[in-house]
């Protein structure tokens, strides 16, 4: 006795042309969004560190976390 499942899944052949045009021109956009994302997230961390390096937000932090070890 033999059981056997079948599937309905669509061959790559069986899309249209339009959809499969779309696919191609869209090709490459995914990675595009990462470099912007990427790039955007260093630039992030470039002015973050150039605030963070700066006398008075330094200060500002050193003293909150000073106060904050020595609530407890």
């Amino acid at each position: 006795m033999t059981i056997t499942t079948a599937v309905a899944c669509p061959e790559p052949e069986d899309r249209s042309r339009t959809e499969a045009g779309e696919h191609e021109s869209e090709s490459g956009l995914a990675t595009a969004e990462y470099a912007i994302a990427t790039l955007a997230a260093a630039a992030f961390a470039g002015v973050l560190m150039a605030v963070l390096k700066g006398g008075d937000v330094k200060g500002m932090l050193t003293s909150l976390i000073q106060s904050a070890l020595t609530t407890g």
